[in-house]
């Protein structure tokens, strides 16, 4: 919550404060978040075992960012209703299929992208 007696500058350090939270909340307790940081720890090391381009570079981490935005948005919408309706209820169950399509369609562009940059390198070595 914002506190009228904060400054420009304060305020923004209390912002980093809750977002920084955030992020450590979601790195240890969402399973997702863990898994994909596994996969972005994997692709880093491809990235350096088979040299990629500084674009190369750009893009995969741009895929990362993306997979790893949409999973916090999706545990943050799954989060929020199961709030609101803790119990099974068919409309709550349709936003968080909704909601769980974001990652999936994030990790298949993502899917994408690395056979774009690491199977022309993989084929080079056959």
């Amino acid at each position: 919550m914002k506190n009228p007696n904060d400054g420009f500058l304060r305020g923004r350090i209390r912002s980093l404060k809750f977002a920084f939270k955030g992020l450590w909340i979601l790195m240890s307790t969402e399973d997702s978040i863990k898994a994909q940081l596994f996969f972005a720890l994997i692709a880093t090391i491809l990235g350096f075992v088979f040299n990629i381009s500084e674009m190369e570079w750009a893009v995969q981490c741009l895929a990362i960012g993306l997979v790893l935005v949409a999973e916090a948005a999706n545990s943050a919408i799954e989060e929020v209703a199961d709030f609101i309706h803790p119990e099974f209820h068919v409309k709550i169950g349709l936003i968080k299929d909704i909601a769980a399509g974001a990652p999936t369609f994030a990790a298949l562009i993502s899917l994408i992208i690395a056979g774009i940059i690491y199977v022309p390198k993989i084929t080079l070595l056959l």
